[in-house]
């Protein structure tokens, strides 16, 4: 299992999700005429005076969760390379769950919106995946040929 390069870029994947519900991923900043100057970091944690941070938090979950369950399915590669595509697309409606909340702090709060470094992880998360994808349905490959030599 571990011998496998797919279960390296898999656990990437665990590493940077789990690294991505900590760190802020955006920074608000009310905008320079406002009277008083006020910074909010948004995490999946929360972070931002906004009701109902759940799905970032949902989604940011589920990312390390589903990677590391994909670890364990490695004699069941087809159904691993099914979920891989699950987890790249995930990764990809991340960033539709994070639009949503930098609008709904543009409008609630009037704020401007500063990317951080961290915004990156599950854009890395969506390769890394498809790395994995593409080395597992190789090694189906390989399965099949050594099954018809037989």
């Amino acid at each position: 299992m571990i011998q496998r390069i797919q279960t390296l870029y898999l656990l990437a994947i665990v590493a940077l999700g789990i690294a991505l519900i900590w760190l802020p991923v955006i920074q608000l900043v009310t905008p320079e005429n406002a009277a008083e100057l006020q910074i909010w970091e948004l995490s999946a944690l929360g972070g931002v005076p906004l009701q109902g941070l759940w799905g970032l938090l949902v989604t940011t979950a589920l990312i390390p969760l589903l990677a590391l369950i994909d670890i364990f399915l490695y004699k069941k590669r087809l159904l691993q390379a099914r979920l891989n595509i699950f987890l790249a697309l995930l990764c990809l409606g991340y960033y539709g769950v994070l639009a949503i909340y930098i609008w709904q702090a543009k409008l609630a709060l009037g704020v401007d919106w500063h990317i951080l470094p961290w915004a990156s992880f599950p854009l890395v998360c969506f390769v890394l995946t498809l790395m994995a994808t593409r080395r597992i349905l190789k090694d189906e490959a390989l399965v099949r040929a050594a099954d018809r030599i037989r």
